[in-house]
């Protein structure tokens, strides 16, 4: 069993994606904690479903060297597999990524390497991009540079505002994150670590579960 720790600092709707897919009886994968770093909305759902939800106030440190050590106090007992960043702002150190070497992902807006960091969506309609999207790295004490785990794209239309283009980029974001840690659950991914660097090992292979709505999906994921 997959044993999974979320961290959040808003209402999660990556997190909800994450509680559908695990909460399926033939997912092979649990989350064992919800963490905010603020009073978030994200720990009453993950409370109303049933998971452990905690709050990690960074406001309450002096630095966030106190914080990540707050953390750390609280994940390491957990014994967890993977920490899934879904909407997590706080931006983790190196010595922090370090520890959890090859374990924490995160959901990004953009096909990245493209559009690192905020506000992706309106940067797109400037740069006037045809394509958009969402990309699942390992985080790395780099900024949404670590390797990159899979990638869904959009069209960019012309008539798109970044409400539009982000609210069609967050319905791909639902889906290809569970189809992630799906793969990992099912040992469709895994991680080659050496010398500090991360290579993904990919099988194909059908996922578990169903997401989007549909059963059976292949890994790893094809753009039509």
């Amino acid at each position: 069993m997959l044993r999974l720790a979320v961290l959040i600092s808003g209402r999660g709707s990556n997190m909800q994606a994450l509680i559908d897919y695990t909460s399926q009886a033939d997912v092979p994968a649990s989350i064992v904690a919800v963490i905010a770093d603020n009073p978030a909305e994200g720990c009453d759902i993950a409370a109303a479903a049933n998971i452990p939800a905690s709050i990690i106030n960074k406001s309450d440190f002096e630095n966030k060297a106190g914080f990540e050590q707050a953390l750390a106090d609280y994940i390491d007992p957990l014994n967890v597999d993977l920490i899934c960043l879904a909407g997590f702002m706080s931006v983790l150190s190196a010595d922090f990524c370090q520890r959890y070497h090859g374990q924490i992902i995160n959901i990004h807006p953009s096909l990245l390497p493209a559009y690192k960091g905020l506000d992706t969506h309106q940067r797109a309609i400037n740069d006037q991009a045809s394509l958009h999207g969402c990309s699942v790295h390992i985080v790395t004490a780099q900024i949404d540079a670590g390797t990159i785990l899979a990638q869904k794209s959009v069209a960019v239309h012309a008539d798109d505002t970044k409400d539009t283009l982000a609210a069609r980029v967050l319905a791909e974001e639902h889906v290809i994150y569970p189809m992630v840690v799906g793969a990992f659950a099912a040992g469709l991914l895994t991680l080659e670590r050496r010398n500090n660097h991360i290579t993904p090992i990919i099988t194909s292979g059908i996922l578990p579960g169903i997401i989007d709505g549909q059963r059976h999906l292949a890994w790893p994921m094809v753009e039509k």
